[in-house]
Formats: structure tokens, C-alpha cells, sequence
């Protein structure tokens, strides 16, 4: 998840909030908010899949030999249902939580220059992490114990159990049905009809850029979240746009990964789990099966998080 490792180089919809439903007797793909300020969430199926990296297929994407594993060996996990958050925890929805509890953000924030080197910055953080945003894309800079933070103030304001998804229910509703390297297929060529990768496009800005995908998306940093279709489980952004905490503790590999689903809290817990990649990844980085694990302090403008609800 460290953008220095692998790579060198519709807002929500504004509509009067449901009333929370039982997830085991809400259909598949049902949307709903808990409350006016909080994220829209969708109901995800239960269900089974094999989370992992297919044999060959990070030989396939070019991934270096010194991150091949980490997605193997492969896992039959059984998915109890629950909610996953439709995008990722916005700007708008992040200044609700600090507004309402005065909760402080640590200053500083990775971000990446104009020879595309990654740097540690004093003086950007999550209201401004070196790049023009809106409320209406991902909030970034955030660490991993400031997402918690945020799920924590959503189960107090709600009396609902929020939180960040497991690493087992990220992939699971990442891939939403395929067993594909990417919830479209296996093209890494069309990523950008369906997300916010590291494109063609960012030569503009970054002249010095390597390993872009083969396609533009329009943007060359973070997008709107909605910006790009949705999987088939009706989630927007689950590749690209910015890499997503979870709960996990950090692996080396996926041997001993609970095949119930449930948050592996065993391993390195001095790091923790990151899914998904970034507007920063290349197609090695952005497959559902990736992963990669950073310090719960550490900021970058490239990583932020979606959360999940149990009841």
C-alpha cells in the first residue's frame, strides 16, 4: 500500500435516508443511510468465494518477485451478509465527524512531487492532501486509526455496529461474483471505463511517469466517488481511486486466514491491511487480489477507507 513499494513511478445520491433495515432480511444490492450525515450503504449477500490470487496470475501482471505471495495461498471463505458502504468515506462525510466531535487529525501526509517521488509533507493533511478535491471525493491522509475513529463515531451515533470491512469482506465485494483478476475481467487495458487508475493521462502533470495503464480515465488524481460504474454488487471504486483501510492485522501471505470471513487480528499489528490501489496504481497494484499493509499513524494522499455494518 506504500506507494514507494510496487510502483516508482455520482457523489452519492442525495435522497431522504431509509429507515435501517435487518441486513438478514434485506435483499441483496438494498441501499440505505442510518442517518442524514452518514455514508449510504448497500447490503451484501452472503455467500462463498476463493479469496486470493489465481495461480500465474501475478507472473502474469508483472508483479516483482519480491511481492509475489502475499495473495496466495488461496482461501474458501464463506461471507456472512452485511453492509459495505456504496463509495468511499468522502471528504464531505469525514468534516461531519471531525466538526461534531473535535476530533484531531495528525498533521503531515505523504504525497507524491513532480519527479513522482513520495515525500513526507508537514504541512498537508486530509483537507488538503497537495491536490484540489471537492466533498465529493475520497477523503485521503487518513490513517488507519482515524478511520476507526470514524467508525466508531457512526456506531455511537447510529446504536449501529460500524466499521472497517475485514480484509475477507473487502475482496469478497470487490470482486462481487468473478473470480477475474479485476471485477471486470482480466483487461487491464479496461480499467478506465471503470475506474480511476494510474493512466495515460497523468503525463500531463507527471512527464516522468512509468507503468500507466494503457487507457485515460480523466482524471490524475482522485475522482468524485460515482464517477465510474458501479461492480455488480452495486459499489463504486473498489479498484483504483484510493486505497481502502481494513481491519486486518498484516500478513505475510494468506496461510491461516479465518475461512469464516472475520478480521485475521493475529499477525503484525504494528501494520495493518490496505486493499484496492489508488489513482497511483499500476495494473500489477490494482487486481482484487492485491494487498499491502502500512503503520495504523501513517498518512498518504492516496489512501483512505469505506466502511462495513454487521447489524
Amino acid at each position: 500500500m506504500n506507494p514507494r513499494g510496487l510502483v516508482t513511478a455520482a457523489f452519492f445520491i442525495a435522497a431522504i435516508a431509509r429507515a435501517s433495515p435487518a441486513l438478514a432480511e434485506s435483499a441483496p444490492g438494498t441501499t440505505f443511510r442510518d442517518c442524514a450525515q452518514c455514508p449510504e450503504m448497500v447490503v451484501v449477500s452472503s455467500g462463498r468465494f476463493i479469496m486470493g490470487a489465481a495461480p500465474g496470475e501475478e507472473e502474469r501482471e508483472g508483479v516483482p518477485e519480491s511481492f509475489r505471495g502475499r495473495s496466495q495461498p488461496r482461501v474458501d471463505v464463506t461471507i456472512a451478509s452485511f453492509a459495505l458502504g456504496r463509495y468511499e468515506v468522502t471528504r464531505g462525510e469525514f468534516e461531519e465527524f471531525v466538526a461534531e466531535t473535535g476530533y484531531t487529525v495528525g498533521g503531515g501526509c505523504y504525497s507524491i512531487d513532480g519527479e513522482g517521488k513520495w515525500e513526507l509533507s508537514p504541512r498537508l493533511d486530509w483537507r488538503n492532501p497537495g491536490f484540489t478535491q471537492s466533498v465529493r471525493h475520497p477523503v485521503v491522509c487518513v490513517s488507519w486509526d482515524d478511520a476507526s475513529a470514524y467508525a466508531a463515531w457512526l456506531s455511537r451515533k447510529t446504536g449501529k455496529a460500524y466499521r472497517l470491512p475485514s480484509e475477507a469482506e473487502w475482496e469478497y465485494a470487490a470482486r462481487a461474483g468473478s473470480q477475474a483478476t479485476r471485477p471486470w475481467g482480466a483487461s487491464a487495458d479496461d480499467a478506465c471505463e471503470h475506474e480511476n487508475v494510474w493512466d495515460q493521462g497523468v503525463k500531463s502533470t507527471y512527464p516522468n511517469a512509468i507503468s500507466m495503464h494503457a487507457c485515460s480515465d480523466g482524471f490524475v488524481h482522485t475522482s468524485p466517488v460515482g464517477s465510474f460504474r458501479s461492480n455488480s454488487f452495486g459499489l463504486h471504486d473498489m479498484i483504483g481511486n484510493a486505497w481502502e483501510w481494513v481491519q486486518d492485522c498484516w500478513n505475510d501471505t494468506l496461510a491461516g486466514m479465518p475461512d469464516s470471513g472475520a478480521a485475521r487480528l493475529s499477525g503484525d499489528c504494528s501494520r495493518r491491511v490496505g486493499r484496492g490501489g489508488s489513482w497511483f496504481d499500476n495494473p500489477g497494484v490494482a487486481r482484487s487480489a492485491n494487498r499491502d499493509g502500512d503503520d495504523p499513524g501513517s498518512r498518504y494522499a492516496s489512501i483512505g477507507f469505506r466502511v462495513a455494518r454487521s447489524r
